[in-house]
């Protein structure tokens, strides 16, 4: 059973460096948070450069996420790999893309989710659990998939407590559930969403957020028929033509950054 030491704060530094891999999906890979050239960064990038800052010394940061990754994918392409770079952190989160299908197994999830964790601390690395966000206020059916998340997150924090390992809700941070952190798609994090996230992952971990991150924006209003009806068109059709046809919108990409990245500690 991975052990964590709640009184040394965070992560060690004068231990060991850090080696911090992410692994998920499109929340994982930083989907909504987009660079002007149309490369993503997302909280775990936001995360490896806190850690970085608040130790002084360089992170070596390496994500496997891939959007549209299913709970069994995430598992069976990206654990393996993601241990062999030889981390001694490794967040995890999965079952999000589940949970928006009929017929979610919860139980399978909350089995498989345990292994895995399990299998990263037998690696010798920490374990770290993620919920993700809750995003269900702006989606069509959104009070189904808000019940299977609930139940997913008490799955999780039970998890977390017989492992004594450390786990970052992000489903129960309330403010996040506003539609003012969520992209138009409404179902992947707006930038200060995601920057929101990687606080509450950083405060898991034992540290602050850096002092210039922005982690609250006004609210918005609710959508007006018209923005309903557009909204639907530009992403609900797709996302039920996608289903229909059995394509991903993570089909044939591949992982960001799957050997490590140096993050350098700022000023």
């Amino acid at each position: 059973m991975w052990q964590t030491d709640s009184a040394r704060g965070g992560v060690d530094p004068t231990q060991r460096a850090i080696r911090y891999v992410a692994i998920g999906d499109s929340f994982t890979e930083g989907v909504g948070d987009e660079r002007p050239d149309g490369s993503v960064r997302g909280w775990a990038d936001l995360v490896a450069q806190g850690l970085a800052d608040a130790t002084g010394e360089p992170v070596q940061y390496a994500n496997l996420a891939i959007r549209g990754r299913l709970l069994a994918p995430i598992i069976a392409e990206q654990l393996e790999p993601a241990l062999a770079l030889g981390p001694t952190l490794v967040s995890f989160n999965g079952g999000g893309n589940d949970m928006l299908r009929p017929g979610t197994d919860l139980a399978w999830i909350s089995r498989e989710t345990e292994r895995a964790l399990r299998r990263i601390a037998d690696a010798g690395a920490e374990p770290l659990l993620l919920a993700g966000a809750n995003p269900t206020a702006g989606l069509p059916g959104g009070e189904r998939v808000r019940r299977k998340g609930d139940a997913l997150v008490r799955e999780a924090r039970g998890i977390a407590e017989r492992l004594g390992i450390r786990f970052a809700d992000n489903w129960s941070d309330a403010e996040l559930a506003g539609r003012q952190y969520w992209s138009p798609d409404r179902l992947h994090l707006a930038p200060v969403g995601h920057r929101r996230v990687a606080s509450n992952v950083l405060r898991a971990l034992g540290y602050g957020a850096p002092a210039d991150w922005v982690l609250e924006a006004e609210a918005i209003p609710r959508p007006t028929r018209r923005e309903q009806l557009s909204y639907t068109r530009e992403h609900v059709v797709p996302w039920v033509r996608r289903r229909l046809t059995g394509r991903s919108s993570g089909d044939g990409r591949t992982a960001k950054h799957p050997a490590w990245v140096e993050v350098l500690a700022r000023g």
